[in-house]
């Protein structure tokens, strides 16, 4: 009978602690998810990631920002992913440079213009830019000026 007993209430328990998972899995409020059926390179299947930064060319003391990825949102459009302050405080803005084979992407960042003499946090943020091109991207590369 003890046996019976401890067998039921781990039994109980375990279905009380899976219960949050499959809640978890419904479909309903899933997010939505990259379309892979068609063959892509792996760099347009990559995510998107954090905060979303506006060029801004009014930035104050620039300095070179290398982005870690990239991924084709559309056929003229892109994202670029990377790693700066904290969006209070910190802007970024792009130059590129495109031709027949190469799509060239040069970050800056540096500090807001309205942020200049404020105090700011030392936070890492990721950030994502999106960059409409000149011409549909087509298969060129897409490279990093820095």
């Amino acid at each position: 009978m003890r046996t019976t007993s401890r067998f039921t209430a781990a039994a109980a328990t375990l279905a009380v602690l899976l219960s949050p998972l499959t809640a978890c899995a419904s479909t309903e409020d899933a997010a939505p998810q990259h379309d892979t059926s068609a063959a892509a390179r792996p760099e347009d299947n990559a995510t998107t990631l954090g905060h979303r930064f506006v060029p801004d060319p009014t930035l104050v003391n620039p300095h070179p920002l290398p982005f870690t990825s990239w991924t084709r949102l559309g056929e003229d459009t892109i994202a670029v992913n990377f790693q700066t302050g904290n969006p209070a405080c910190f802007a970024v803005d792009a130059a590129v440079t495109e031709t027949a084979e190469t799509i060239t992407i040069a970050l800056r960042s540096g500090t807001r213009a309205d942020a200049v003499g404020k105090m700011c946090t030392m936070d890492a943020v990721l950030g994502t830019m999106d960059i409409t091109l000149r011409s549909p991207l087509g298969s060129r590369a897409v490279l990093d000026a820095e």
